[in-house]
């Protein structure tokens, strides 16, 4: 190993210990109504160490919501791979998304909805939630598993859920925590789409 390279590892093991904390902060507090001055005062470090993630504040909000939907994809993910068919994958995935999202307060979720960059990123891991939900559909539908359906259609239902989970819409107007509508979500898709459940209907891709 060389000595730079030997220097590097530390300053990225830093670098990353301090996306994980910003990254709890943002979710129990939200990270409208802090200053740099603030973020560096609470996480005991230096402005000048915060700019080393980020230029600006705007920035750094942008790339630790980024952080936490790469390692919450990850971890959800992980256990996907880990279950069994494609039944169980369906509702591993939502499960683990519930899991993902719970320590996210009220604050985080207004917060990252009212900003045009963080609203961008969050609303792309919804889309690909729904490509997810889509090929899982389509795996199932080969298999036998799932009776005839449009996938892309379930697909984009199941991504507008998700993304009224995620804005709080869904629990305002149903009383439904977060991980009680994404369980909710799970039960109405594999009920709904089990083969065993009705008659099959054939319907075109479109």
């Amino acid at each position: 190993m060389t000595t730079s390279q030997g220097r590097r590892r530390p300053v990225n093991a830093r670098r990353a210990e301090l996306l994980d904390r910003l990254r709890d902060l943002f979710l129990a507090e939200g990270f409208a109504h802090f200053t740099l001055d603030d973020l560096a005062a609470r996480l005991h470090c230096s402005k000048s160490t915060l700019y080393t993630l980020a230029g600006s504040k705007e920035q750094l909000a942008v790339r630790v919501v980024a952080h936490y939907f790469k390692i919450a994809t990850e971890r959800i993910e992980q256990r996907v791979a880990a279950s069994g068919d494609v039944r169980e994958k369906v509702r591993v995935y939502l499960e683990a998304a519930a899991e993902a999202l719970r320590p996210a307060s009220r604050e985080f979720i207004d917060d990252m909805a009212a900003n045009l960059s963080t609203r961008a990123t969050y609303e792309a891991n919804a889309h690909a939630a729904a490509d997810r939900i889509r090929g899982f559909i389509r795996a199932g539908v080969r298999q036998g598993v799932f009776r005839e359906v449009h996938a892309g259609f379930v697909g984009e239902m199941v991504g507008r859920t998700i993304v009224g989970i995620q804005r709080g819409e869904i629990g305002a107007r149903t009383g439904l925590s977060d991980a009680a509508a994404f369980a909710a979500l799970s039960q109405f898709l594999l009920g709904g789409l089990t083969a065993e459940a009705g008659v099959e209907h054939t319907v075109e891709e479109m």
